[in-house]
């Protein structure tokens, strides 16, 4: 499962934070029996139930594409933990996903006393000190476990979910809400609706023993994440009477390694009744219909006092508290101010002064430290809770600044903030953006789901969502000043310093003694036999066609590629050129450096905050090959944004200054990729791919980068113009129109100059077992496997499709996870992936990862192999994988400007169609013999390069020579500076 501690969307957290009365007042009405409320003038249209039982119910039909996005949330997390079991709603999330006494089990009535068994053995365990003792129990435990698991049927759920088309099937759990998440096509409700209401009847904790390993190696990841140990001091300085401070999500490793089943089923049963929980749904139905289906399914559920949470109130922070947080990453600062909870009166405004100070262009954190570069990052935002609300700043020092330095350039933008030392017009342009956001947010039904959830599990009211445009409108500067002024000073908050350095406080959970289990994999209820069978109706995929479905006109001698917006009045604009980095070395400096310049007659920060004002934007960015300039914003202001941009483009002139702090910015992110564990596992895995020289290591050197000008990088921006590109457009105009106007402002010359020749990179071909490893002090270790294959074939697209579906991508129905997730317990994460190019004169390659501790690196490495030795046989999982591509393909809509991008990713391909359409009409006929011919043609036996960063105090040299010749390239080598 993911898990993250949400941030509450800003349309829902302002609504809560606003002062202003709004005149948007809940309404009643009747349909299809049911009655609701709802909010008139709500764009997404939602209804608002409350069942009889208590359980609320929120719908939101909009017909956009054939797919549903349900949530079905439960107002608990780890806030109501209780102290001595921390960690339980989190492992509870885990088990809801393990069946019921109906589905999961091959024997129901065998299973029943082992299982019964093994919760009085981890009764025994949890209360016994004697570690003897505890290692002779854990035994019987493991026992027990292999004893029960001969009649679970692991991870049927999934397979329901994927049979019926399901998609990003998933939970979280943070400190006030545990969700779970499913994406199901429209067609499938019926079939979603008996499978959840079974899932949440009655809970069976199986399997319990690997899966409290799965959670051992998440709990083991937060060790080696140094933002997470950042917000958790954070949190702890913040809330010392609050569990917001005083429990984690994941729990102590004390508690890890003592866990009662029974305490589970007590949560489960405290909160987990229908007067707690909500099912939220966006998407293609007919709420009048649906709402009924749901009261049919959930009516059994029996309402219950929820037990009360109580804490005593935070006395005031009248002195910094500080806290100093050591790991292998960055360094930065990590400030927070406390309010009170977010529906208090004096919490309302909270919201909207984070945008004035971070709203990613014109806020005074944005104009100020970042724009004038005095800071390598700086951002501040609110984080609203029920209890209280925080407001969060973050910034990352410049080479050469002391953390302290970071906390008083921070502390000085709120000075001007109490002092009203911000633009006169800045909530105006705040408003603005929001209306763009707000259009934007509702065209999609995920979003809108996401939304919903939200607003449910935080207690924000939906009418003040509605009214939002209007109550921000009237929020005045003066209001904003008093309110800094009220709750922000230069001693009521607290601080982390996060150093760059060893962490020796961090006791990680040991590897238990996990004897293999049988999964059934291959299994089946009669559950999953009856919900198999029930009839859905056909839904017929939608194919492209891109000569008719996107519109061709001209802006001068530029080809346009433009899809209209029929839904709202935003537009979306690229200049698209097919050149990048490869090209010029430059270039990707050049699109960085524009953003710190002005022109003669405008400073930079004026081109930020008219930018903004116009609630528009632009972006250009330069990859490997292709550059992209890249607008959007409300179609009444198309012409001024792009004259904008012209002018900026066109005049902009040499700033010194800037080039030096973009230099020294830049070294000084480049130092820190050499200690951020991602950012050197991509340069081995490029390494693997290439060679030695390879895309992730060419680019400036750091001597090359001191000896560039600001004359290099203007005429690069001047000369931009010069080289030929297209016109991509989304919006309320016609092709010709779009043309017509950007040719009046887009000047291009007669004549285009030649792209200058890209650098070349090939992929290499491995013809014995290498292992590349990087050194880096973390707990667990991180594991890839990466080999080069054959030229792209549309032809084999179909068997890629279903053999990643079936092999490794297909969640926990996938037989990657199921052996070495659910079966052997040697991972939290794991997956494997046979990739296609993006560009016909590239080749396809193969990855499988797995993150593990470092003491189970050798289990781990066999347990891959042996996959990709042998492709275990489950006819019924070929079939599983095989509906689930076309379901996913049938109700796939490609909609807006992506359409545009799919004919030009096609076009990349050599190929004029949508390859969906012959990949959709292959599927049926594939067996399980068309993917064995696939796994043995591309993976077995096949030499492997094996990427891995670990601790070299946790794995051993003798160990890595087993897997292939070691190579140990230095960090200068993997990043090429």
């Amino acid at each position: 499962m993911k898990h993250k501690i949400l941030l509450i969307a800003f349309l829902f957290v302002i609504a809560q934070q606003l002062s202003a009365q709004t005149t948007n007042a809940w309404k009643q009405a009747t349909a299809g029996g049911y009655t609701y409320k709802y909010v008139p003038g709500d764009p997404t249209n939602s209804r608002f139930y409350t069942l009889k039982n208590g359980l609320t119910v929120i719908l939101s039909p909009t017909k956009k594409q054939p797919r549903v996005q349900t949530y079905i949330a439960v107002k608990a997390g780890s806030k109501t933990d209780p102290a001595n079991h921390t960690g339980l709603a989190h492992y509870l999330e885990h088990m809801l996903f393990k069946g019921t006494d109906v589905y999961g089990s091959l024997n129901w009535a065998k299973e029943k006393p082992l299982l019964a068994k093994i919760d009085a053995l981890y009764e025994q365990y949890n209360n016994t000190t004697d570690e003897a003792k505890r290692k002779e129990i854990y035994k019987e435990i493991d026992k027990a476990s292999g004893e029960a698991a001969k009649y679970a049927i692991a991870n049927e759920y999934d397979k329901m979910m994927a049979a019926m088309g399901g998609q990003n099937s998933n939970a979280f759990t943070s400190f006030e809400q545990t969700v779970y998440t499913e994406d199901i096509p429209a067609n499938a409700v019926d079939k979603y609706l008996k499978v959840q209401a079974e899932r949440f009847r009655n809970p069976i904790m199986r399997i319990f023993h690997t899966e409290l390993e799965a959670v051992y190696e998440e709990k083991n990841r937060t060790l080696d994440d140094d933002g997470r140990k950042v917000n958790e001091a954070m949190f702890k300085l913040l809330f010392p009477n609050n569990n917001y401070g005083k429990q984690t999500t994941i729990g102590t490793v004390e508690h890890l390694r003592n866990p009662s089943l029974v305490d589970i089923r007590r949560y489960y049963n405290d909160y987990y009744v229908p007067n707690n929980m909500g099912v939220i749904m966006s998407g293609d139905f007919n709420p009048d219909v649906v709402i009924k289906k749901i009261d049919m399914a959930f009516k059994y559920m029996k309402p219950k006092a929820i037990p009360p949470y109580k804490f005593d109130p935070e006395q005031a922070i009248t002195s910094p508290v500080k806290a100093d947080v050591y790991g292998p990453n960055a360094e930065s600062v990590t400030m927070a101010f406390r309010f009170p909870g977010a529906n208090t009166r004096d919490a309302r405004l909270l919201d909207l002064m984070g945008s004035i100070l971070t709203n990613g262009k014109a806020g005074l954190f944005d104009l100020d430290l970042v724009k004038k570069q005095k800071l390598l990052s700086a951002t501040a935002g609110s984080y609203a809770l029920k209890d209280y609300g925080v407001l969060l700043l973050r910034g990352n020092p410049v080479k050469g600044q002391s953390l302290d330095e970071v906390r008083d350039l921070m502390l000085g933008e709120i000075a001007k903030l109490r002092n009203g030392e911000f633009s006169d017009d800045l909530i105006q342009s705040i408003v603005n953006n929001e209306k763009k956001r707000l259009l934007q947010q509702n065209q999609d039904y995920s979003s809108r789901a996401d939304d919903l959830m939200s607003a449910f599990t935080s207690g924000v009211d939906w009418k003040n969502v509605v009214g939002l445009i209007k109550e921000l409108s009237a929020v005045t500067k003066p209001q904003i000043v008093a309110f800094a002024n009220k709750y922000l000073n230069n001693q009521n908050y607290v601080i982390v310093y996060k150093h760059q350095g060893e962490d020796k406080n961090i006791v990680k959970v040991d590897k238990p003694a996990i004897t293999p289990v049988d999964v059934n994999s291959a299994a089946q209820s009669p559950f999953l036999k009856q919900v198999s069978a029930m009839p859905t109706v056909n839904i017929k995929p939608v194919w492209l066609d891109y000569q008719k479905d996107i519109q061709r006109a001209k802006a001068g001698s530029l080809d346009v590629l433009a899809v209209k917006n029929v839904d709202n009045s935003l537009f979306r604009l690229y200049y698209r050129y097919e050149m990048g980095g490869w090209n010029n070395k430059l270039l990707p400096l050049a699109a960085q450096y524009l953003q710190f310049l002005g022109t003669g007659s405008k400073t930079s920060e004026d081109f930020s905050k008219a930018f903004y004002k116009l609630a528009s934007s632009y972006s250009l960015s330069a990859g490997n090959e292709i550059t992209t300039v890249s607008f959007n914003g409300l179609q009444e202001n198309f012409g001024a944004t792009i004259k904008l941009y012209e002018d900026l483009l066109l005049n902009c002139k040499a700033d010194e200054e800037a080039l030096a702090s973009l230099k020294a910015r830049i070294k000084r992110s480049r130092e820190n990729q050499k200690i951020n564990k991602s950012a050197i596992m991509q340069g081995l895995m490029s390494y693997a791919q290439y060679g030695p020289k390879n895309p992730y290591n060419y680019g400036l050197t750091n001597e090359e980068l001191d000896a560039v000008t600001s004359q290099d990088l203007i005429k690069v921006l001047h000369e931009l113009n010069n080289y030929s590109h297209i016109i991509l457009y989304y919006g309320p105009k016609t092709a010709a129109e779009a043309g017509a106007e950007v040719a009046a402002l887009h000047k291009v010359p007669a004549s285009f100059t030649a792209y200058p020749v890209a650098a070349k990179f090939t992929r290499v071909d491995a013809t014995a077992n290498q292992v590349l490893f990087a050194n880096y002090d973390m707990v667990q270790a991180e594991i890839y496997w990466i080999r080069n294959d054959t030229p792209f074939d549309p032809a084999k697209e179909a068997s890629v499709e279903v053999f990643n579906n079936y092999f490794g991508t297909g969640g926990f129905s996938s037989i990657v996870l199921q052996d070495l997730r659910e079966s052997k317990a040697l991972a939290y994460s794991t997956f494997a992936q046979y990739v296609t190019p993006s560009k016909k004169e590239d080749r396809d390659f193969f990855a499988a990862y797995i993150g593990a501790q470092a003491d189970k690196l050798n289990e781990a490495v066999k347990g891959m192999n042996d996959l990709l030795t042998t492709l275990p046989e489950s006819n019924d999982g070929v079939e599983l994988a095989k509906d689930n591509v076309r379901k996913s393909i049938e109700t796939e809509r490609i909609t807006e400007d992506n359409i545009i991008m799919s004919y030009l990713s096609a076009k990349r391909l050599a190929l004029d169609y949508d390859l969906r359409k012959t990949t959709f009409e292959s599927i049926p006929k594939m067996t399980f013999a068309d993917l064995k011919a696939f796994h043995d043609a591309h993976l077995k036996n096949k030499a492997y390069t094996y990427c891995i960063v670990a601790s070299e105090k946790r794995v051993t040299d003798d160990d890595l020579k087993k897997y292939g010749t070691l190579v140990k390239p230095d960090l200068k080598q993997i990043f090429g500076f």
